[in-house]
């Protein structure tokens, strides 16, 4: 699938968090939704952008917007992962690669091919409008200062 450009329809999406809740896209409606996606729980990169979100949550929510992390690892693994840096939004385990798949963050090819054998996406963030529809694409996020990109888009 091709990667949702500004001004498109985000497209749909549900699966659960690492806490077992289920999410959909249509639970954000009315307000914006940071939608990351990321390699693997508890990497360096990963957890150093987790970790810049969770720092600045309190500030991207008073613009209006809530943050939903995706990667392909389990539940247990998103609890795990949650657990060890307090981090203060949910995470989505997207074990069947669904949400990577039509937000087209696996790559294309062999190279994508490779990544949904592994189960490690590109990192990507897309900030998705109150209408539904993606208003900002991160590509390459400054994963230790992730949450003042973010801020600075909202």
């Amino acid at each position: 699938m091709k990667r949702p450009q500004p001004g498109e329809r985000a497209p749909d999406f549900a699966g659960a968090t690492g806490e077992g809740k289920r999410v959909k896209l249509a639970d954000f409606r009315g307000r914006k939704l940071v939608l990351y996606f990321y390699p693997r729980d508890d990497t360096p990169g990963c957890t150093a952008q987790a970790c810049s979100l969770r720092d600045h949550n309190a500030e991207i929510a008073a613009r209006g917007a809530a943050i939903l992390g995706v990667s392909a690892q389990d539940a247990a693994s998103k609890q795990r992962f949650a657990g060890r840096y307090g981090l203060n939004f949910p995470l989505l385990a997207d074990t069947d690669n669904a949400v990577a798949k039509a937000y087209g963050v696996l790559g294309s090819g062999l190279f994508g091919l490779a990544r949904a054998v592994v189960g490690a996406y590109e990192r990507v963030t897309f900030i998705i409008d109150e209408q539904g529809r993606i208003a900002h694409v991160i590509d390459h996020p400054d994963t230790r200062e992730h949450g003042e990109e973010v801020l600075k888009l909202l």
